[in-house]
């Protein structure tokens, strides 16, 4: 511990421990909004299950991958990461080469990440990989795994699965009460890895990120850079303040965020925001984010049961809206939900989109207009329209889903930066197809009837019914002539520059916010 506190006292941290907390972490100097606070790589990592069979293990990338010949299950996208992971695959390819093909298929990423753990611990042991101050077994073992918590049937499931993991293994000296209690460290522990759009790749433990605690209005954020776990400060965070990041899905009423805190972690959040359970701007906030509309379209009055229980009062007009109503719109939406599950989550399902619009429609009758149910359901409708490159309809969907992120969550969350992101990229995919087909005519303007035809049918002027226009939006010269198709991928590469410097922008916006 000693050492550890000696590497995190030189990036201004220190670990400290709190009666009602446990350990956390605290800086000892000032850090500013954006500003890197932390970062380490993960002490053992997996590829999801979604993604097991087309990501590199090291890397996480998707190409040039080939199957280990020995084990038949990791796979590599070039000789560096299999270098890279050599040590530690090396006798995990062993293991894992003596399973049945049977056994092979409940290899699931938290089991195999728990065989690493142990392969990775039996290997700093005999000193072939070094151990560090912020990269040691010692580290995990003083992870909390709240085992006493947990419920007869997870308890019985830790079992079956530490059971399968000493089959495996087959190292002595090593019980299934201590890998059962590995396992529940895990599932408080570890982090999901996800690319700079937020997608999930994988699963890794980074013991030293572990000590920092929860917030739902936190002062930090964890990002990932490939499997390098980075801690960013999100606002100033002056010396000898606690260092906090969201473990959850933040955007939610209290009640909801603290019964998901409950079941996961087994505590309960007592942050600025969760100290507000019960007052009137949290039961507003609640019934905004998951509540009713008023029965009145025009008027965007939040719904609060009346005392009666007979139905729900708008606080803006005073309408009633009756129980039995709200109860038929709900079921309806539930069903459909239900019948949605089970069609195809991936590429573009025609039943899937009609399920969707459905649901939609049902919540747009029921839900206030910044209803979280509403938002999930139109980021949906939006990715289906994205996989069908109808970028019209998908930027109008975006577009309905920002005033909804800007009240969910706070200003500087990843979550609304990248929802700006998707809204930026949409807009330039809208005028790029603009752009390459006014470029397209352009380069064909001379020397082909067609573009006539191509400009009458979509209502647009030829240049000798309006030659200003022409000449006035791209320059006619010898040199455009000459090199038309240059200057088309010229602009080509205009547009990929504005939509990264686009991203810079906001992101610079949200780290100085």
């Amino acid at each position: 511990m000693e050492d550890l506190q000696g590497v995190l006292s030189q990036r201004g941290l220190t670990v400290s421990t709190l009666p009602d907390k446990g350990r956390c972490l605290f800086s000892i100097r000032n850090f500013s909004p954006g500003e890197v606070i932390l970062n380490e790589e993960p002490f053992v990592s997996v590829p999801s299950r979604a993604s097991v069979d087309s990501r590199c293990e090291w890397c996480f990338s998707t190409s040039n991958l080939k199957r280990c010949s020995a084990c038949q299950v990791v796979l590599y996208c070039g000789s560096t990461c299999q270098k890279s992971d050599w040590k530690l695959h090396h006798l995990e390819c062993g293991v894992l080469s003596k399973v049945d093909k049977a056994r092979l298929k409940s290899l699931t990423p938290s089991i195999r990440l728990m065989v690493k753990l142990y392969l990775r611990r039996r290997l700093q042991n005999e000193k072939i990989i070094p151990t560090t101050a912020t990269d040691n077994y010692n580290l995990v073992e003083a992870l909390v795994s709240h085992i006493s918590e947990i419920d007869e049937k997870q308890l019985v499931l830790y079992a079956q699965m530490a059971n399968l993991v000493n089959l495996i293994l087959e190292l002595p000296g090593i019980g299934i009460k201590e890998i059962a209690e590995n396992f529940s460290k895990l599932a408080c522990n570890a982090h999901t890895i996800c690319d700079s759009e937020l997608r999930p790749l994988g699963t890794g433990l980074y013991p030293v990120i572990s000590i920092i605690n929860h917030s739902c209005l936190p002062n930090a954020v964890l990002v990932f850079e490939g499997r390098l776990a980075v801690v960013r400060a999100v606002q100033h965070i002056p010396k000898g303040t606690e260092v906090s990041i969201s473990y959850i899905e933040t955007a939610g009423s209290t009640m909801t965020r603290q019964k998901a805190l409950k079941e996961q972690y087994f505590f309960s959040c007592s942050c600025p925001r969760c100290a507000k359970l019960g007052q009137c701007d949290d039961i507003q906030e609640s019934a905004i984010l998951e509540g009713y509309r008023c029965k009145d379209a025009e008027c965007s009055g939040f719904l609060i049961r009346d005392s009666g229980d007979k139905g729900f009062i708008c606080q803006h007009c005073g309408l009633v809206r009756g129980k039995e109503e709200i109860k038929k719109i709900a079921s309806e939406a539930k069903l459909l939900s239900e019948k949605a599950s089970k069609l195809p989550s991936s590429g573009y399902n025609t039943e899937a989109y009609v399920t969707y619009k459905m649901i939609e429609e049902l919540q747009l009758k029921l839900c206030h207009p910044f209803s979280i149910d509403l938002m999930r359901t139109r980021e949906t409708l939006l990715k289906m329209l994205m996989e069908l490159q109808d970028w019209k309809e998908a930027l109008a969907y975006c577009r309905s889903t920002i005033p909804v992120y800007q009240r969910a969550y706070p200003g500087f969350h990843p979550l609304l930066g990248l929802q700006y992101y998707t809204c930026g990229k949409l807009e330039w995919f809208e005028f790029a197809l603009f752009f390459v087909y006014f470029c397209l005519l352009r380069m064909d303007l001379y020397v082909s009837p067609f573009t006539n035809n191509v400009l009458k049918l979509f209502s647009m002027p030829t240049r000798s019914q309006c030659p200003n226009l022409w000449t006035d939006f791209v320059p006619c010269n010898r040199d455009y002539e000459h090199n038309h198709e240059n200057h088309f991928y010229y602009h080509l590469r205009v547009i990929h520059m504005k939509l990264y410097l686009l991203w810079i922008k906001r992101l610079h916006k949200v780290n100085h916010r």
